[in-house]
């Protein structure tokens, strides 16, 4: 099976919660499934130390998804186009985001609904993304 991942909060010095989950969660699935490919999208140049196993492969799509606008186009236009080019069976993404681009089945990951309670503690501009 080819599994794709999000791998953009894949920071070397900088992981944060989102970041320390994916690594941890990722980096085990990884290593105790070798008989899937994974392939990490990034949206930056990454670190070699999150390329878990002989099994990963690191693919980086533009542009760097770091704004409510880049990320409209990393997850409509650069996720599906990577998708369908990889082949890939399934999307992994942990960041709470995913692309309604694509038919490829996809694993969410919601770390809080605090957007949904309290949404005018979020700028306007992450507002119009949601």
């Amino acid at each position: 099976m080819k599994i794709a991942v999000n791998a953009r909060f894949l920071l070397k010095g900088k992981l944060e919660g989102i970041g320390w989950f994916t690594h941890e969660i990722i980096r085990r699935v990884v290593n105790m499934h070798p008989e899937h490919q994974f392939i990490f999208f990034f949206d930056r140049p990454f670190d070699s130390s999150f390329l878990y196993a002989k099994n990963v492969e690191a693919v980086i799509l533009n542009p760097p998804a770091r704004h409510p606008f880049l990320w409209w186009i990393w997850f409509e236009w650069a996720i599906p186009r990577a998708l369908k080019k990889y082949q890939a069976d399934m999307f992994i993404s942990t960041d709470g985001f995913l692309s309604l681009r694509t038919q490829t089945p996809t694993l969410l990951v919601m770390h809080d609904l605090a957007f949904e309670h309290f949404p005018e503690h979020l700028p306007l501009k992450f507002r119009w993304y949601l």
